[in-house]
C-alpha cells in the first residue's frame, strides 16, 4: 500500500478528532512537498481542498486546524500554479496564506505567524515583488528567537531575494550568517537548497569579480546540494542542480560538459512536466549555443524559452531570457526584434527594482546593436527617430543605469561599461550633461607646494 493510500485510509480512524485528523493530513502534505511530490500533496488534502480555484472546506475545524488547512492549500496553490502557469495562481495563493496568517494572529500562534509570513514572501518573490518579500522575511526572523528549521528557511529565502535583486555580496553575507544553523538542522531538502543557493551566488560573484576560487567553491556546493537532494528524493531540485552545473561549465567555456548536464536536467524536468523549469534550462542552453557560435539554434531555443516564460509570472527569469534572445537576434542581424527584446528586458527589470539587470540589458543592447539602430529590416526602420537621436537615447540610458548602479562613482561606472574614465567624462560633459547630477562630485587634489 502506498503512503498516500494508507493516509487516506487513516482518515477513517474513529480515534482521531476532527482537528487532529486535519492536522495529520496537513503534515503528510508537507512531507510530500519536501520531496517535490506536489500532486500527491494535493490529493492528501482532497477531503478539505479540491484544488486551485476552490476554497478549502474548513467547516467544523477549530482555528488552529483551520489555519493549517488554509496555509497548506495556499502553499500548494503557489507551487502548482507556478509550475503549470495558472493565471492568477499567485494572487490566489496570497489570499489563502494571508487568511491563514490572520487566523494565526488572532490566536497569537507566533511560530505559525512566522511560517505563514515566510510562505507568503515566496509568493511575492514569484511575482517579482522583492521588497514586499524582504519585509515579510525580516518580520518573520524578528519573531523567531530560537534556532529551528523555520528560521533557516527564512534566512535562505532572504538570501534568494537578495540574489534576485543581484546584491550578491549581501546574499553571501546572509548565507554565511546562517551557515552554523544549516549545519545543525535535519531537513535534507533545506540543506540542499542552502548549498545550491550559495553556489548560485558564488557563480554570479565569479562573473563580476573573476576570482578563480569562487568557481571551485561553487562546484563543491553544487556537489553537496546533489547529495542532499538525493537523500531527500527530490527529483526536480536535483534537476536544478544539473542546470546550475551547466551554467558553471558555460562560464569556464566547457560547452560540451555544459550540454551533458543540461540534457540530464531537461530529461528529468520533462518527465515531471515542469514547463517553467524546462524553459530555464533552455535559456541556459541558448547561452551555450551563443558561446559556440551556433546562432540559429541559440535564437530558436531562446525564443521557445521566452514564449513559455511570458505566461509564467517570473519577471526576473523572463528578463534574463529576453537578454539572451536579444543577443541571438542581434548576431543574426535581426536588429529590430533584438531592440524590442532588450527594451522589454529593461522594462521588466525596472518593474522588479532590479537596476543591475536593467543595466545589463541596456549594456547588451548598446554593445550588440549600437551601430545598427536604424538598419532597415524588411523595409522598416527600427524606430521613427533619427539615427543620432536613437543612438544618443540608448547611450544615455546605459550611462544612467551604470552611474546609478555604481552610486555615482564614475570610475566604477566606466569599468562596468567597458570604457575609459576619460571617454565617459567626455560623454557626460558634451552629449549627456543632464546626467552630471547623477555622478559624484569631482574631488580636486590639493597641489603640493
Amino acid at each position: 500500500m502506498t503512503l498516500r493510500a494508507s493516509l487516506l485510509r487513516e482518515r477513517e480512524n474513529p480515534n482521531l478528532s476532527v482537528d487532529s485528523r486535519a492536522e495529520q493530513f496537513c503534515q503528510a502534505a508537507r512531507e510530500f512537498e519536501d520531496k517535490g511530490e506536489y500532486e500527491d500533496a494535493r490529493l492528501v488534502l482532497s477531503h478539505y481542498w479540491q484544488g486551485i480555484g476552490e476554497r478549502p472546506n474548513v467547516t467544523g475545524l477549530q482555528p488552529g486546524a483551520s489555519g493549517e488547512v488554509l496555509l497548506r492549500a495556499g502553499v500548494l496553490t503557489g507551487i502548482i500554479g507556478s509550475k503549470n502557469q495558472i493565471t492568477d495562481a499567485q494572487e490566489r495563493a496570497k489570499d489563502l496564506i494571508s487568511e491563514s496568517l490572520a487566523v494565526f494572529e488572532s490566536c497569537n500562534y507566533k511560530k505559525k505567524i512566522s511560517e505563514a509570513q515566510i510562505e507568503l514572501a515566496l509568493c511575492y518573490w514569484r511575482t517579482g515583488e522583492n521588497d514586499e518579500a524582504r519585509d515579510l522575511l525580516k518580520a518573520a526572523l524578528s519573531q523567531l528567537e530560537s534556532d529551528c528549521e523555520l528560521k533557516a528557511k527564512a534566512g535562505l529565502r532572504l538570501a534568494i531575494v537578495e540574489l534576485e535583486k543581484t546584491d550578491y555580496d549581501e546574499a553571501l553575507s546572509i548565507l554565511a550568517d546562517f551557515d552554523p544553523l544549516f549545519q545543525k538542522i535535519n531537513s535534507q531538502t533545506l540543506k540542499g537548497s542552502y548549498y545550491i543557493t550559495r553556489g548560485n551566488v558564488l557563480e554570479k560573484l565569479w562573473e563580476t569579480e573573476t576570482r578563480p576560487e569562487y568557481i571551485d567553491r561553487a562546484l563543491l556546493d553544487y556537489t553537496a546540494a546533489s547529495y542532499h537532494f538525493e537523500q531527500a528524493e527530490h527529483r526536480s531540485y536535483l534537476a536544478n542542480v544539473e542546470n546550475n552545473l551547466g551554467l558553471l561549465y558555460l562560464t569556464v567555456s566547457r560547452c560540451e560538459d555544459a550540454h551533458t548536464h543540461l540534457d540530464h536536467a531537461r530529461r528529468v524536468l520533462v518527465s515531471l512536466k515542469d514547463v517553467i523549469s524546462v524553459a530555464v534550462v533552455d535559456e541556459t542552453r541558448a547561452c551555450v549555443f551563443l558561446k559556440q557560435g551556433n546562432l540559429v539554434e541559440a535564437e530558436r531555443v531562446a525564443r521557445a524559452a521566452v514564449r513559455v516564460l511570458e505566461d509564467g509570472g517570473r519577471h526576473g527569469i523572463l528578463a534574463e531570457a529576453l537578454i539572451t534572445y536579444g543577443r541571438a537576434l542581434a548576431r543574426l542581424e535581426k536588429y529590430g526584434a533584438a531592440l524590442f527584446a532588450f527594451r522589454r528586458a529593461v522594462d521588466l527589470s525596472e518593474q522588479n527594482g532590479n537596476s543591475r539587470q536593467a543595466a545589463e540589458a541596456s549594456l547588451a543592447a548598446f554593445r550588440e546593436i549600437g551601430e545598427h539602430l536604424v538598419v532597415a529590416e524588411r523595409g522598416q526602420f527600427l524606430s521613427g527617430r533619427a539615427l543620432v537621436e536613437d543612438k544618443l537615447t540608448m547611450e544615455r540610458e546605459v550611462i544612467r543605469l551604470a552611474l546609478e548602479q555604481s552610486e555615482g562613482h564614475i570610475t566604477q561606472a566606466a569599468r562596468n561599461l567597458g570604457m575609459s574614465w576619460q571617454a565617459l567624462s567626455y560623454a557626460l560633459s558634451t552629449r549627456h550633461k543632464e546626467l552630471l547630477n547623477v555622478r559624484k562630485p569631482v574631488r580636486h587634489r590639493k597641489q603640493k607646494r
